[in-house]
């Protein structure tokens, strides 16, 4: 079936729930394909297509932009300053940082992307990893020391984290949780590391948004582009909420909360294969 005809069976009221899912999991450590796949399950629901994956990630995309809004002003207005005068700040520097680290996940995507979609989304997959890297994302809270400042970062850094991030590929490793989880490892503080990770977001879910959206564009017509609207919207607020209160809540609850759940959830998937 194509991704037209399963969007016409989804009704306005699942690409909300879905929409709002994908925004509040998309930058939490919970991975919000784990969620995405296992929601439609549940409820028996036909599965969203490619194009609506673009529609909600166009609006999570537009989320983290408004958010950082400062911090990408501040990179862009430096960056250009380097490339007229040659002379950079720590703004560059963590400009050219988030271009590093996005290499590895951008290499490897290209090269094992339909692996992905055609063997690693099996719910059985998906479990183990939302409980294997819930305790990764534990290990590396507990036993770091949360000391360094994004400042602190450097091309070492940048690319273990962007290494780290290839393993969001699996479905269930959530792309955020693991490049907080390699942040924290290498000492950052826990503010610094979601914000480095959700700088990271951008760049790569730019490309995942733009990958086919011409051709997605071209061929729907009114009444999709509607629903693909409400789901950009829904998406872009929730995910925004979900920004703003993670970033003022990480340094005081910690990753615990977000450790418990991944466990509960990836057991909760393991039961369902198993009855």
């Amino acid at each position: 079936m194509s991704g037209i005809e399963d969007e016409a069976r989804l009704t306005w009221s699942m690409v909300v729930i879905l929409a709002l899912v994908q925004g509040i999991t998309e930058f939490l450590p919970i991975s919000s394909s784990a969620h995405l796949i296992l929601l439609p399950y549940l409820a028996n629901w036909p599965e969203h297509s490619l194009e609506f994956d673009i529609a909600v990630h166009i609006g999570t995309l537009t989320a983290v932009v408004a958010y950082l809004r400062r911090d990408i002003i501040n990179m862009l207005v430096s960056w250009w300053r380097q490339l007229r005068t040659g002379k950079g700040d720590e703004h560059t520097k963590l400009a050219w940082l988030v271009v590093w680290a996005t290499l590895p996940i951008v290499i490897v995507g290209a090269l094992f992307n339909n692996v992905v979609e055609q063997h690693l989304r099996a719910p059985a997959i998906i479990a183990l990893a939302t409980i294997g890297f819930a305790l990764v994302l534990a290990w590396t809270d507990r036993r770091s020391f949360h000391q360094f400042p994004i400042s602190h970062l450097n091309w070492k850094s940048s690319m273990v984290i962007g290494l780290a991030q290839c393993l969001a590929l699996i479905p269930g490793t959530s792309r955020s949780g693991i490049t907080i989880s390699a942040a924290l490892w290498l000492g950052f503080q826990r503010e610094a590391a979601a914000r480095y990770s959700f700088l990271l977001s951008i760049p790569v879910i730019a490309a995942a948004g733009i990958f086919e959206l011409t051709e997605v564009l071209e061929r729907e017509s009114a009444s999709q582009s509607l629903i693909w609207l409400s789901a950009a919207i829904t998406a872009g607020i929730s995910a925004f909420l979900c920004l703003h209160a993670f970033i003022r809540l990480v340094n005081r609850i910690g990753m615990l909360p977000f450790v418990y759940y991944r466990l509960v959830l990836g057991l909760f998937i393991l039961a369902l294969i198993l009855i």
